[in-house]
Order: C-alpha cells, then sequence, then structure tokens
C-alpha cells in the first residue's frame, strides 16, 4: 500500500471510531488494532494522537467545505432569489445525505473533540454566512429584502444545520422532501 493510501486507511479508521465512539476512544493503539498494524507504522503518519486526529479534523473540515463549495456557488447564482435559497438548502442537505459520516462530525461534534474542530467548524461557518449575506444584500436580485443581511444570514445558516442535524438523526421522520416543503413555506412568507 503506498504511503498516501495507507495515511488515508488510518484516518478513515480514526474516523470510524470516532462516529461511532467519540474522540475520547480513539488511540494510536486502537487505531493501529483495527488497521490490521502496528503502532510504528501510525507513528509513521502522524507523531502523536493530536496529530493525527488534526489530520482528521483537517481531512473532514476539507471535504465538508469542498461539497459545499461544490453546491452554494451553483445554487446562489440562480436567477430567482427564492430558489436560490432553497437550491442551497437542498444543495447542502443532499450533500450532508451523501456523506453523514463528515458531516456528523462538523454538525454534531462529540464530547471531547478536538479544539482544531471546533476552529474548523467557525470558519466554515463563517464562509458559509459571508456566501449568505452577500447573497442577500442590497438590491432587486436579493432573495428577501432584509435590513440586515449578515444577521439573516446567520439565523438561515442555523436552520439550515439544524434541518441537517434533523437528516442525520432521523432521516425516516426528517426527510429533505420534508424540510424543504417547510422551507419553500417559510421563504414564500419571509419574501412577503
Amino acid at each position: 500500500m503506498s504511503a498516501v493510501a495507507r495515511r488515508e486507511q488510518l484516518l478513515d479508521v480514526a474516523k470510524a471510531i470516532v462516529v461511532e465512539r467519540g474522540f475520547h476512544a480513539v488511540s494510536i493503539e486502537g487505531v493501529a488494532r483495527e488497521a490490521g498494524i502496528s503502532r510504528p507504522i501510525v507513528y509513521g503518519h502522524f507523531a502523536d494522537l493530536p496529530g493525527l486526529l488534526e489530520a482528521l479534523v483537517q481531512r473532514e473540515g476539507a471535504r465538508a467545505l469542498g461539497q459545499l463549495g461544490e453546491v452554494l456557488p451553483a445554487a446562489l447564482a440562480g436567477s430567482d432569489p427564492q430558489e436560490r435559497l432553497l437550491a442551497a438548502l437542498g444543495g447542502y442537505l443532499e450533500a450532508v445525505r451523501a456523506d453523514p459520516a463528515t458531516w456528523r462530525l462538523v454538525l454534531m461534534p462529540h464530547e471531547g473533540a478536538p479544539r482544531v474542530l471546533h476552529e474548523h467548524i467557525s470558519r466554515g461557518r463563517s464562509a458559509v454566512v459571508g456566501q449568505l449575506a452577500a447573497a442577500l444584500g442590497p438590491g432587486e436580485a436579493a432573495a428577501v429584502e432584509t435590513p440586515d443581511a449578515e444577521l439573516t444570514a446567520r439565523l438561515l445558516a442555523a436552520l439550515a444545520d439544524e434541518a441537517a442535524r434533523l437528516l442525520l438523526a432521523e432521516p425516516e421522520r426528517y426527510p429533505a422532501a420534508r424540510i424543504l416543503g417547510l422551507a419553500r413555506w417559510f421563504v414564500e412568507r419571509l419574501a412577503g
């Protein structure tokens, strides 16, 4: 196995442990055991446990932002302002549905999650809020007329995050179609 493939394997094993049992359950020994290798091989890729966890957080954060980077710009560039917001939410929910393990780490971090995870989440949310605020800004292309685009974007992002958490926690009860139906109702009333 190549060094790059081995590193990815080790990160995948660590991710599976975190999703199943939490960050506190990850150890170099546990990752090595579940990967079927010895601890020195893990240490060959990561200096220590914090280094392994930081690499995991960076990879998963980049994945999540990459997924949003694929859907948000296109969704927010549409011609109908209200449809832009709904397309952005739909794209977000599809990204969550397609990669639930990554999004569980981002949206539902376990107790004991490293500080670097919270920092990545904060930066990612800021980037998303910035894109939404730009789409909500003044002008005839604005999705809704709002006196405060930045605050509106923050609140819409919080609603979208909660919708994604519901989809992750209870997908049968809160499917994307149900969430998007309510979002359509909400946006139509918000737009007046």
